[in-house]
C-alpha cells in the first residue's frame, strides 16, 4: 500500500521557503524585523497621553462605575461600628494596590498577544510555545508567519521540562482548554451582570430625591434603559466612541472631587486605613459577618478583568499611564470621601454614593453617573463580542454571525444572536433579583474566578513565554492565590444569595462550547484518518475515471493536508469533475492576524495534467474572514503566482524524474530543494512551492531560473490560459454536510452530548454556505455520516 505524503507534510522539503532559507538568509532577517516592528512600537510622550486618554473610555469605564454599589454591598444591613468602616476602606485600598495595579497593570498586561488581551489570547500564546492545541491542525510553515512569535528552549531547562510534561499527555491539554473555556464562560456572565448592576444602580440614584418612587419604577427605569442600550448595539462604538473618554475622565474628576470635599467636610481620620492594622481589627471584629463581606468589597476591583479583554486598540504603555495617573488616584479618593461620609452616617450605607454627592451637583452627577454605567456596560459587551470572536477561531463555539461595525478598526465587531441572548439574561437578571445586594454577589462570584483562571494561565505563561525563574512565578502565584482564594472562599457563603446565577449561566456556556469543540474535534479526526489515497487518485488518471467539464470546482475542507473524503464519495457518485479542482481549507491560528501578502498557501496536487491544487486560507482570532469576490481574486493571483513560481523553479531543478512509491510507480513532478526526485518513502504528490513571500536567490541562482524560465514559458503560459478559461467558464462550491452520530455501543452521556446537544446545535447555528457568503445557485452539498 502506497503511503501518502502530501504537499503540506511536515517532512517536505519543496517549499518556496525552504528552498530560500537554503540560498540566501534574508527573509530570515526581513521576518525578524516585521515581528519587531509588531511588537515594538514606540511613541512619543505627547501621542502616548492622548493613547492613555483615549483608553479610559475604552479600558476603565467598568472599574471606575464600582464606587456606585461597593459600599452598599459590603454593608447592606448597615454599619454598626464606624471602625468598621476604616477597616473595609483599608481592604478596598490594598484590593486596588494588588490586583488592578500590581497584578493586571503591571504584570498580566505584559502577557498580551500583540496587543490583544483576554483567556484566548493567553491560550494563543501557550499554544504557540507549546503543542497543546486539541486539534492538531497545525504546519511548520505557520511558523514562519511575520506575526507568530515563540521561544525556543534548551532541553535541560525547567520551561522545556514543563512543555514535554504539557504535550505528552492529551488529558493535560484538555484541562487547559476546559480552564480557558470557564474564564471565558464567567467573562460571558460577566456581560450580563455588569449592565444589570451599573445600570441598575444608576437608576436608583432618582430615590435619593425622590424618596416615594418604589423599586418597581427603578427597575422599569433600569430595563428601558437597558433595552434600548443592546438595541443600540447593531450601529457599533465606532460613531459614539468618541464621546467615552470624555464622559469617563469626567467621571473620574466628578468622583475625585467629591472624595476631596467628603474628606475634608467628615473629617481626615479615614486616611488612618492606609495602614494595613486595621484589616487585622475588622477581621477580628466582624467574625464570619466580616468575612463574608468580602464578597462586597471585591466588587471593587470588578472591570479589572474587562481591563485585560479590551486591551486590543491601546499600547500597554498608555493603559498603565491611564491608570497610575488618573484611575487609581481618583477611585481611593472616591472611597475614601465615601467612608468619610458613612462615619457620619452610619445608616445611609444603601445609598451612600448618591447622598455624599454636595445638593448643588447632584443632577449633573447623576446624568454622569448614568453615562458613565452605559459606557462601562458598553465596555464589557465589547469584551464579550470580542471572546466569541475568539472562541469562534479555535473552533469553540457554534459558528454565529459577526458583523464588523467600522472600517476603521476590526476589532469593533457586533455579534447579533449573542447581542440578544445576552439583553435577554440582563433583563432577566434586573427584574428577577428581589435587591441590587444579590446581583452584587452573583457579580463577584464571576469575576474572582476569571480571576483564578487568569492567574493558572499566568503561571504557564510565566514559565513558558517569559521563562522566569521559579523564585519569581512561586512569588506572583502566591500572592495572587492568597488575596484571590480569601476572596472565592468569601462568595462561596453568597452561593445561595445570587452567588449561584453566574454559575448556572457559565455551566450551560460551558456545555455549548465543550460540546462543539468536541463535535469539531471528532469532525477533523474522521477527516484526517480517512483522507483519500494518492495511489487512487493516480490510478484514475488525469480525467479521474470522469467527465471534465470546463469550469472551477471549489471543493471546501478542514484538512490543510491530503485529499478529503468526501472527494471520493463525489467522484464515486456523480459522472463529472470541473476541468480544475481547488480544494479549500479556511484555517486560524493563535496567532492574532496573518497579513493578507501571507494569507494564502497553493499547492499542486497530482502531477500537473489533473490541474488539482490545494488553497489554505490562514486567519488570525481577529482578522475578518469574509467569502466574497475579493477572496476569489486574491485566491487566483496567488495560483497564477504560483503557477510561475514553480515553472522558475522547475527549471533550476538537474531532474525531472517520477518517483516510485511503494508497490507502484506513479508519476509526480514532487522536487526537493537540491533538485532531486521525491525518496521512496514520500507519497507522490506534487512539487509544493508556498506562494507567501517573494523568491530572493542569489546572482547565480538567478541566471539559472532565468536561463531555465525561457524553456518553460510555453507551458506556464498554456496552463495559466487554461485557468483564466475554466474560471470564465465558472464556479461550483462543493460544501461537506458531515452528520455526526454516536456508536451504538457509546455511554449514555456521549449520546446525549452528540446526537441532541451537537445535533441541535448544528441545527440551529449558520450553515457554512452563508459564512462563506455561497450563492445558492453554485452551491452543491455532499452528505456523508460518521460515527464516534
Amino acid at each position: 500500500m502506497a503511503s501518502r505524503v502530501d504537499s503540506d507534510d511536515g517532512d517536505n522539503k519543496g517549499s518556496m521557503w525552504d528552498l530560500d532559507q537554503k540560498l540566501d538568509q534574508p527573509m530570515d532577517e526581513e521576518a525578524g524585523r516585521l515581528r519587531n516592528m509588531y511588537r515594538e512600537k514606540k511613541f512619543s510622550a505627547l501621542v502616548l497621553l492622548r493613547l492613555a486618554y483615549q483608553s479610559l473610555g475604552v479600558v476603565y469605564g467598568d472599574l471606575g462605575t464600582s464606587p456606585l454599589y461597593v459600599f452598599y454591598n459590603t454593608f447592606p444591613h448597615g454599619v454598626k461600628d464606624p471602625e468598621d468602616v476604616i477597616g473595609a476602606l483599608s481592604l478596598i485600598i490594598y484590593s486596588l494596590t494588588l490586583v488592578p495595579l500590581l497584578k493586571y497593570v503591571f504584570v498580566v498586561l505584559r502577557a498580551n498577544d500583540n496587543g490583544q488581551g483576554g483567556t484566548f489570547a493567553l491560550y494563543s500564546l501557550l499554544c504557540r510555545h507549546a503543542e497543546i492545541k486539541t486539534i492538531p491542525n497545525q504546519h511548520r510553515t505557520d511558523e514562519e508567519l511575520t506575526t507568530y512569535s515563540r521561544s525556543t528552549f534548551h532541553e535541560k531547562t525547567f520551561s522545556a521540562k514543563t512543555k514535554r510534561w504539557l504535550e505528552e499527555n492529551s488529558t493535560r491539554k484538555r484541562a487547559i482548554l476546559i480552564l480557558v473555556l470557564v474564564g471565558t464562560c464567567m467573562v460571558i456572565g460577566d456581560g450580563i451582570l455588569t449592565p444589570a448592576i451599573s445600570v441598575l444602580s444608576a437608576a436608583g440614584g432618582i430615590k435619593v430625591i425622590q424618596p416615594h418612587i418604589s423599586n418597581g419604577v427603578v427597575e422599569l427605569l433600569a430595563v428601558v434603559t437597558l433595552v434600548g442600550f443592546f438595541s443600540m448595539q447593531r450601529y457599533g462604538t465606532d460613531r459614539v466612541s468618541w464621546l467615552f473618554a470624555p464622559i469617563v475622565l469626567l467621571w473620574f474628576l466628578l468622583i475625585g472631587g467629591i472624595g476631596i470635599f467628603n474628606i475634608c467636610h467628615y473629617g481626615s481620620d479615614v486616611l488612618k486605613a492606609f495602614s494595613p492594622v486595621y484589616i487585622y481589627r475588622y477581621f477580628r471584629r466582624g467574625g464570619k459577618a466580616g468575612w463574608t463581606s468580602l464578597g462586597g468589597i471585591m466588587l471593587c476591583i470588578t472591570g479589572t478583568e474587562a481591563l485585560f479583554a479590551d486591551l486590543a486598540h491601546f499600547p500597554v504603555s498608555a493603559v498603565q499611564l491611564a491608570f497610575t495617573l488618573v484611575v487609581f488616584p481618583c477611585l481611593l479618593l472616591a472611597y475614601s470621601g465615601q467612608a468619610a461620609y458613612l462615619m457620619n452616617n452610619l445608616n445611609h450605607s444603601h445609598d451612600v454614593f448618591y447622598r455624599s454627592i454636595p445638593e448643588r451637583i447632584f443632577w449633573p452627577v447623576f446624568v454622569v453617573a448614568t453615562l458613565a454605567a452605559i459606557v462601562a456596560s458598553q465596555a464589557t459587551i465589547t469584551a464579550t463580542f470580542s471572546i466569541i470572536k475568539q472562541a469562534l477561531a479555535h473552533g469553540c463555539f457554534p459558528r454565529v454571525n459577526v458583523v464588523y461595525t467600522s472600517k476603521k478598526f476590526i476589532g469593533q465587531i457586533y455579534v447579533p444572536d449573542i447581542n440578544w441572548i445576552l439583553m435577554i439574561l440582563c433583563i432577566a437578571v434586573t427584574a428577577g433579583f428581589e435587591n441590587q445586594n444579590q446581583i452584587g454577589n452573583a457579580y463577584g462570584t464571576a469575576v474572582v474566578i476569571v480571576f483564578l483562571v487568569t492567574t493558572f494561565l499566568m503561571i504557564l505563561i510565566m514559565i513558558l513565554v517569559w521563562r522566569c525563574h521559579w523564585i519569581l512565578v512561586l512569588l506572583f502565584t502566591g500572592l495572587s492565590l492568597i488575596v484571590e482564594c480569601t476572596y472565592f472562599s468569601s462568595v462561596l457563603f453568597k452561593i445561595d444569595q445570587g452567588g449561584w446565577v453566574p454559575l448556572v449561566i457559565a455551566g450551560a456556556f460551558l456545555i455549548i462550547m465543550y460540546v462543539w469543540h468536541y463535535g469539531t474535534l471528532k469532525r477533523y479526526e474522521f477527516e484526517m484518518h480517512s483522507k483519500v489515497s494518492m495511489a487512487w487518485i493516480l490510478g484514475l488518471g488525469p480525467s479521474l475515471g470522469l467527465v471534465r467539464v470546463p469550469g472551477v470546482g471549489l471543493v471546501y475542507t478542514e484538512l490543510a493536508s491530503g485529499v478529503p473524503h468526501i472527494f471520493s464519495h463525489f467522484v464515486t457518485n456523480l459522472p463529472a469533475i470541473h476541468s480544475v479542482v481547488i480544494f479549500i481549507c479556511v484555517k486560524y491560528l493563535p496567532v492574532y492576524t496573518v497579513p493578507e501578502e501571507e494569507r494564502f498557501l497553493v499547492k499542486r496536487i497530482g502531477p500537473k495534467n489533473f490541474h488539482m491544487f490545494r488553497c489554505v486560507a490562514r486567519y488570525g482570532y481577529k482578522d475578518l474572514h469574509k467569502k466574497d469576490d475579493d477572496f476569489e481574486k486574491r485566491l487566483f493571483d496567488s495560483l497564477f503566482t504560483f503557477v510561475r513560481l514553480e515553472s522558475m523553479m522547475e527549471g533550476c531543478s538537474d531532474s525531472d524524474e517520477y518517483s516510485l512509491c511503494g508497490q507502484q510507480t506513479q508519476q509526480s513532478s514532487l522536487l526537493n530543494n537540491n533538485g532531486n526526485t521525491s525518496s521512496p518513502n514520500m507519497d507522490s504528490t506534487i512539487s509544493s512551492v508556498d506562494s507567501i513571500v517573494p523568491l530572493k536567490y542569489p546572482p547565480h541562482v538567478n541566471i539559472s531560473i532565468r536561463s531555465s524560465a525561457q524553456v518553460s514559458n510555453n507551458t506556464e503560459v498554456d496552463e495559466l490560459e487554461f485557468l483564466n478559461q475554466s474560471r470564465d467558464a465558472g464556479m461550483v462550491h462543493i460544501l461537506g454536510n458531515t452528520i455526526v452520530r454516536a456508536s451504538r455501543d457509546s455511554r449514555l452521556y456521549k449520546k446525549i452530548a452528540v446526537d441532541y446537544i451537537y445535533a441541535f446545535l448544528r441545527k440551529i447555528c449558520r450553515e457554512n454556505s452563508v459564512i462563506f457568503n455561497v450563492p445558492h445557485e453554485s452551491l452543491l452539498n455532499v452528505g456523508q455520516i460518521f460515527y464516534v
